[in-house]
Parts: structure tokens; C-alpha cells; sequence
């Protein structure tokens, strides 16, 4: 039988190297709130404790040698914030510590079906005195500003003092810079700034200003001890901190419990009496209901998640609970309020600087457009919230008309200093564009396409006119860009951008049309508001019929764009130990060579796979499989998609284990900086793309399923045009049934079939 926990991860040893990825593994979320799973105690194991808060970060400036226009003035970087996970024990004056001291019995377990992490220690101290350590984590979906640890301390062989001290810290600092140009920021550690520490009616509080965004946060706790021994408790306080102190006369066998209850809330500009009083409301309530309260709507909350989202693997553990990790840690990180959404690392770490990338769009939303559909339109929303700045931003790159949308952001300004691995990164408005059709299409919300969509739609389709041009032949092309791989960049007609392009403009002319015919008054209305004119319209379709997509007749090939079959292939010898290759090479030698990143040409062969035929789709992936390092994070899975298709299995599913596992593995040596979220969603898009087969053509459910050799059936679940199916493969049949919702005509291997 498998020592796998299917439904967890646990640590059954101490191993203090790896400490830091366990503080990213063990991370706990609620979209709202993040935490890094660093011990209660205060512990030195080269670790960095963090709290993250959704959408809250500070300013820096950003440094050119040479700067031109367009470039930004400044980037935005999530704070790490007020620390209320710090809890101290002392044993008859020696603190408890796992750098010290005998570990008798350990493990630690974060829980996917129940939203919570523990952990259990038995410990001597260096005098000889053994306790029992339990605790309890959870970051409340019920409450989306509430965590909540419980720990329990037992003598197990003394009587003797036990003292136990809860604080708020309100001196946090965010990584600096490093040499690794993913992680660290520019900050000098007076970014978040206490502006009042204090004790109030048996309550911590620690309220920070941030020192150029103009954002605050407020920090509460409030400490419920239980224990049958005598004891007396007091605050102390300093500037920046503020600790609950609890001095036990502790009796051998006899239990000491601790609940913490910690409220944080974000505000803007100036904190009022009315948000004051709602925090208040939210610890007091807390400390009420108490912490089963919480441990009870905490699982609620995760049975309705599971049941959407679950994917049942028989045969293949490692897998089963991997994809298990990843579709938790994706739900703990998503922002579900319009105005949040899902960096990188999630609320895990600190990589990327909490930044918002096109990941969301490709690789992330569709998980939970065909699992949890509500939070794919907040997704979506996110984005048209945004539609202001990215409009602003085009302006700034002087053009005339449109939106850009920046290539990593927070608040919707650009961040990217790099502008050829980050505004020349055109294709982003294109995602967003693609995947705001892919949601419409998945759900029938009509009604966002009329309201929003269509607008943002247009919006990125006139910028599109204003970067790119008709030749002499009349063919569209658009110069100077970068596409999906990093590695190539500033080319001309990368394949991937000028579809997307050429996608996103052909959709805002037929959604242009759908409002002129259907709805004429919002028609009108939207005109009006960003003022354009019918013939700009009719130039989108006319643009996307004639975009120029690069062909070389003689190779039977795409090129991935103009100029990129001119160059040498890359030595892959000589750098076969030296990857990420952007940490080893100047930029320019590499953008010289015919070496990807990650998949780019493949990218769109799977995303608009209706433009290429089977055939070409094997030659092409012959081709640039061979001269892809996968060194992102987001190649395998697409490569493991594609596989799929072409009948290449075994190939597919050792893509797949590559990205299944990326973090619980560490495959890239790089997770204590947090978890790779859209590696993590592009998981799941190999079992449910890959595996299943599943497309959507013409508003058409289309499934082609395989059947790994490794299991032994996989069955999973979709939202799709508000009905749930279940699909279940096995060796010898695939088998549909509604669970929610009317019945459906799908397509199974080109044949149609009605689900019921």
C-alpha cells in the first residue's frame, strides 16, 4: 500500500535544509490573506517568514542607465506585512526550539480536505524537560480577514513554569534585491511603516501606512487560553510590536491551549471610525464563534470546492496527490473580488514581486472557468477594471487609440523594466482578448459581453491598427515584438502574436456587430464613450483577414516568426549544465540563437489548433521540441498537450510528471520563493486538454480521451454552459452524466452524443 497522503502533504522528519520550501509548501490562503508555513516559534533555518496580503504593495522607483519614453517611472511590489503567526514557549526559562534541544516525534501535514495545517512535535529541552507541541493553522474562506492558529502544550514529565508569549511584529521587510532578477525588489525596508502600536480592551493592535501607495492595513489579536493550571497574563509593547504574555504553572499530563484569532484588513487612503469599528466586529465575532466554529465552515467551504474540481486518478499516487497540491494552492491564491487576481507565486513567496502576468489568462483562468465559473468572472472583471489604465498606458507608448494592457502589474501600472521581455510582449492584450471570448463561450453570459467584454474586446483590437501596418502586398504585419519565448525577442510576425492578433480583432468586429444588431442602445452607448468610428470597425476584420503569418514552403515549417530559421541553433552541449540560460548568458547571445524558453509557436497550434492541419502540427513539434529548454515553468504542460494530440503518449505523460510535481518535488530548485501558479493550473490543462482531449469549438464540448498506461481510469468534472458533467475514463469505454443542469449534445471522438 502507498505511504502517499492523497489528500495531503506531510513531513514526517525535520530536515532543517529544507525549511525554506517548506515554508512555500505549507503555505496556507485564502485569496485575501497568505501565509508562508514558517513554525509559530522563532526559528533561524534560512528561511523568510512573510505574510502577504492580496493587491497590497508600495512603490519603488525604477533605474535606467539610458531612459527613453514609455519606459516606467516606477514598479509596485506586494508587501510582506504585520507577522501574527509568532508565538513563543518557554520551558522553565528555555525557549522551545527545534535548533536545539531533542526532536523525539515529528510530523507536520497540510490538509487539502479540510483547509489546515498541523503539526505535532515531541521535544526535550536541553534540561531534560518533554513536551507535547500541537498546533493548528487555518486562513478562513467564511472570513476573509481572519487566520486562526491553536496550539496545545502537554509536560509530559515535569510540573514547572511554562510561559507562552502571542505577538503582533510590525518590523517586516520584503527579500532585497538578489542576483536572481525573478526574486528580491528595491525596497529599503521602510516601505510599510508603523504608524500605531497598541493594547485595546484585551486586544493587539498594529496599524501600518505604506510610504508611497498610500495603503493601510490593520492588524488585530485577540489570545483565548484554556488550562485547568494556574496562571496570570499581560500585554507588553514596543514601536513596532505589541505581545500577549501568558505565565503558566504547568502540571505534569495537564493540556494548555491557545487560540489566536488575527484580523487583517487593507484600506486606502485614510482609515475612518466606520472601518475601524467593521474590524472590531470581525475579531469579536472570531472570538465568539471560536476556532471549531471556523475548522467546521472551513471544510464547508472545500467539500463545495472539491466536488466541482476533484480529479479521481486510480493508479498512480505521486500524480493523484500532485494534482491534488496544485488545484489547492491554486484556490488559497485567487483573488475572487474584481479588483485582486492571481500573481505568480500566488500569496506564497515573494517571486516576481506579487505581479499579475498574462499566466492568469492562458494557463490559470481556464482552470477555473470550466471547475468554479463565479471566479473566472471576477477574473475576467479584473481585467475591465483595469481597462482605464490600459488605456493610459497606450498613450504613454504614444498611441492614439486603444489599450495596452501592462505585462505585469498590480494595480494596472506597467512594472516591466525590461521592455523587451515585458512591454514588447504585445500578445498580452491578445490573451486577455482570447480568453474573454473562452469565457462568454463556456458560460452563455452574454450579458458581460454586452456590458464589458465588447469593450474590452475593441479596446485591445484598435491597438493592434496602431502597432502593426499593411505592406505594398496589403498583408497586416506587426514588427518588433516578443513573443511567448523570452529567448527570442523584438522580432517581426512572431505566429503566436499576429493569431492572437488576428483572433482578437476578428472577435471585437463580431462582437461590435452582435451589439449593433442586438442590443443597439449599448451600441451606441459604447461608441460614444470611446469614440470610434464604423470604418475603424470594419478595418478590424479587414486587418485580421489579411494578417501575414510567416511560411517556409521549403522546410514545411512555421517559423516562429521572420527572421527566426536565419539564425544557428543553439550549442545544447556546451550549456547543458547552465540552465536557466538567463542566468548564464548576456541576453544577446542567446536572442541570436534558435532556442526557445518555452513553447511559443506550440502555444498557438494548441490554442487556435483550427488554423493547422495534423500533419503540420507533427512537424512542427518535431522541429521545436528539440530546441526547447522548457527552462519557464509553463512549456511542459503545453508540450504535454500537444503530445497528446499527436498520438506521442509516452512523450505526453513524461511532460506531464514534469509538471505535475514542480513544486511538491522542487523540480526547479526555485519554490522557496513561492509556488509556480501557472505551472500548477497547466497541470490540470494536461489532464483535462491533454489526456481528456477536451476542446470547445463553435460553442461545441469536444472530448477525445486517452488513457495513460500508468492508471487505471480518471474521472473529473466541468462547468460548462451552467451544467456539470462528469467524465469518467476507463480501458474500455468513456462514460458522461449531468449532475447539474439540463442535458447537453458534446461531441466524443467526433461522434455526437446526448449527456444526460
Amino acid at each position: 500500500m502507498s505511504s502517499i497522503n492523497l489528500w495531503g502533504y506531510t513531513e514526517k522528519n525535520f530536515q532543517k535544509e529544507k525549511y525554506p520550501l517548506n515554508e512555500t509548501l505549507f503555505a496556507l490562503g485564502n485569496g485575501y490573506i497568505g501565509t508562508r508555513g514558517s513554525f509559530e516559534e522563532k526559528s533561524d533555518f534560512g528561511g523568510h517568514d512573510g505574510t502577504f496580503i492580496n493587491g497590497f504593495y508600495d512603490y519603488y522607483d525604477l533605474s535606467y542607465g539610458e531612459k527613453y519614453n514609455g519606459y516606467p517611472d516606477r514598479s509596485h511590489a506586494m508587501l510582506n506585512v504585520t507577522n501574527g503567526k509568532k508565538i513563543d514557549i518557554y520551558i522553565n526559562n528555555e525557549r522551545f526550539s527545534l535548533e536545539k534541544g531533542t526532536i523525539k516525534d515529528y510530523v507536520r501535514e497540510i490538509d487539502f480536505k479540510k483547509g489546515i495545517l498541523t503539526r505535532r512535535v515531541t521535544w526535550i529541552s536541553e534540561k531534560g524537560d518533554e513536551i507535547l507541541y500541537e498546533s493548528e493553522r487555518l486562513v478562513s474562506f467564511y472570513e476573509k480577514h481572519l487566520m486562526i492558529s491553536k496550539i496545545r502544550i502537554t509536560p509530559l514529565n515535569f510540573d514547572g513554569d511554562i510561559r507562552v508569549v502571542s505577538y503582533l511584529e510590525g518590523d517586516v521587510k520584503n527579500i532585497t534585491k538578489e542576483n536572481d532578477p525573478r526574486i528580491g525588489v528595491e525596497f529599503h525596508g521602510d516601505e510599510l511603516k508603523v504608524l500605531e502600536c497598541k493594547i485595546d480592551n484585551n486586544r493587539g493592535e498594529i496599524i501600518s501606512k505604506t510610504k508611497s501607495s498610500n495603503l493601510g492595513l490593520i492588524c488585530l489579536m485577540a489570545n483565548n487560553i484554556k488550562c485547568d493550571d494556574q496562571y496570570d497574563s499581560f500585554y507588553e509593547q514596543n514601536d513596532k510590536s505589541v505581545s500577549h504574555v501568558f505565565n503558566i504553572k504547568a502540571e505534569k499530563n495537564k493540556v494548555i491551549d491557545l487560540e489566536k484569532y488575527i484580523v487583517y484588513k487593507s484600506y486606502k487612503n485614510e482609515l475612518n471610525d466606520n472601518l475601524y469599528s467593521e474590524v472590531i466586529g470581525i475579531v469579536e465575532e472570531a472570538f465568539t464563534k471560536k476556532y471549531d466554529f471556523y475548522k467546521q465552515k472551513q471544510k464547508e467551504f472545500i467539500d463545495d470546492f472539491w466536488f466541482n474540481t476533484d480529479i479521481l486518478i486510480d493508479g498512480d499516487d505521486a500524480t493523484q496527490q500532485g494534482i491534488r497540491f496544485n488545484m489547492f494552492h491554486l484556490l488559497q491564491s485567487v483573488g475572487r473580488d474584481s479588483l485582486t487576481n492571481i500573481s505568480a507565486k500566488g500569496l506564497t513567496g515573494e517571486g516576481y514581486e506579487g505581479h499579475y502576468f498574462w499566466d492568469t489568462e492562458i494557463y490559470i483562468l481556464p482552470f477555473f472557468l470550466y471547475t468554479n465559473p463565479d471566479i473566472a468572472k471576477q477574473l475576467v472583471n479584473y481585467r475591465y477594471n483595469l481597462l482605464d489604465s490600459a488605456r493610459k498606458r497606450a498613450k504613454e507608448m504614444q498611441y492614439k487609440k486603444g489599450a495596452l494592457y501592462p505585462w505585469r502589474t498590480i494595480n494596472g501600472e506597467e512594472c516591466s523594466a525590461y521592455f523587451p521581455a515585458g512591454t514588447a510582449q504585445y500578445h498580452i492584450n491578445g490573451d486577455i482578448a482570447y480568453t474573454v471570448c473562452k469565457y462568454v463561450e463556456a458560460t452563455n453570459d452574454e450579458e458581460f459581453m454586452v456590458e464589458k467584454g465588447a469593450e474590452i474586446l475593441i479596446e485591445t483590437a484598435r491597438l493592434w491598427l496602431e502597432i502593426g501596418h499593411f505592406n505594398s502586398k496589403g498583408e497586416f504585419h506587426i514588427c518588433c515584438v516578443t513573443g511567448p519565448d523570452e529567448y527570442t525577442a523584438i522580432v517581426n510576425n512572431n505566429v503566436y502574436t499576429n493569431l492572437m492578433a488576428a483572433n482578437n480583432l476578428h472577435n471585437a468586429y463580431k462582437a461590435a456587430m452582435l451589439l449593433q444588431k442586438k442590443y443597439p442602445a449599448q451600441y451606441k452607448k459604447l461608441i460614444d464613450k470611446i469614440n470610434i468610428e464604423e470604418s475603424e470597425i470594419d478595418n478590424f476584420e479587414v486587418a485580421a483577414n489579411e494578417m501575414y503569418v510567416p511560411y517556409d514552403e521549403h522546410r514545411k515549417l512555421y517559423p516562429q516568426d521572420d527572421s527566426f530559421f536565419d539564425k544557428p541553433k543553439w550549442d545544447f552541449i556546451d550549456s547543458e549544465d547552465k540552465h536557466p540560460l538567463l542566468m548564464h548568458y548576456h541576453p544577446l547571445n542567446i536572442y541570436r540563437a534558435q532556442v526557445c524558453k518555452q513553447a511559443d509557436l506550440i502555444l498557438a497550434e494548441f490554442l487556435l489548433g483550427g488554423y493547422f492541419d495534423r500533419e503540420q502540427k507533427i512537424r512542427d513539434y518535431d522541429y521545436y521540441e528539440k530546441i526547447t529548454t522548457h527552462d519557464s515553468s509553463l512549456s511542459t504542460c503545453i508540450f504535454s498537450i500537444m503530445a497528446n494530440e499527436l498520438g506521442l503518449y509516452d512523450k505526453a505523460y513524461d511532460y506531464f510528471g514534469d509538471s505535475v510535481r514542480t513544486d511538491i518535488d522542487n523540480l526547479h530548485n526555485n519554490t522557496s520563493a513561492g509556488i509556480h501558479t501557472a505551472n500548477m493550473a497547466g497541470a490540470w490543462m494536461s489532464i483535462i486538454y491533454g489526456f481528456a482531449g477536451m476542446r470547445v469549438e463553435d460553442g461545441a464540448l469536444r472530448f477525445s480521451p486517452h488513457l495513460p498506461n500508468q492508471w487505471n481510469s480518471y474521472r473529473f468534472r466541468v462547468s460548462f454552459q451552467r451544467r456539470i458533467i462528469e467524465v469518467c475514463v476507463t480501458k474500455n469505454n468513456t462514460e458522461f452524466k449531468i449532475l447539474h443542469g439540463e442535458p447537453i449534445m458534446i461531441y466524443n471522438e467526433e461522434k455526437s452524443i446526448k449527456v444526460v
